[in-house]
């Protein structure tokens, strides 16, 4: 159990550091723009990223997945949370709180929390493993959004360091 513990904090860190690196080379006139109209600007990807980092480690800690009543007005409040995220620091301060919100919730974990499988309420379910990988998982995700959007303004660097 250990191993697994170790190796998803060791990701949620790794992922999220890489992120915050690539974000930071969106230059600051680029922060908003968006390739069309309906697509998500860099710092609302970033926003969304950083703070799903707070809401795994609540999942993770009260072993439970969201189960909202009604989730128009559930996606409408999270998506109401991304726009209001405004600078970069925002960003990294929220990713960072995270961060160490999940590296305490897996910490906490038991042999037989890792073991469980966690229902939607939704007809799916979701072991306690993907769950506890799904920090540093969905970092990596949002840092290919990021790449994206860079190449959408002529930025074809690689960053690596």
């Amino acid at each position: 159990m250990e191993d697994i513990v170790a190796s998803c904090k060791k990701s949620a860190v790794q992922e999220m550091e890489t992120f915050l690196r690539n974000f930071s080379h969106v230059p600051d006139d680029k922060l908003t723009w968006t390739p069309a109209p309906t697509a998500k600007s860099a710092l609302r990807v970033a926003a969304h990223t950083a703070l799903y980092y707070g809401r795994f480690a609540q999942m993770i800690r009260d072993r439970k997945l969201p189960m909202p009543e009604n989730l128009t007005e559930w996606l409408a409040q999270r998506k109401a949370e991304e726009v209001a995220v405004t600078s970069r620091e925002e960003v990294e301060t929220i990713f960072r709180k995270g961060a160490d919100e999940v590296l305490a919730a897996l910490d906490s974990l038991t042999p037989e929390d890792v073991a469980s499988t966690l229902e939607s309420g939704q007809g799916w379910s979701m072991p306690m493993t993907w769950l506890m990988k799904l920090p540093g998982w969905h970092a990596t995700l949002h840092t290919g959004q990021i790449d994206f959007l860079q190449t959408c303004w002529g930025d074809e660097e690689v960053y690596v360091g």
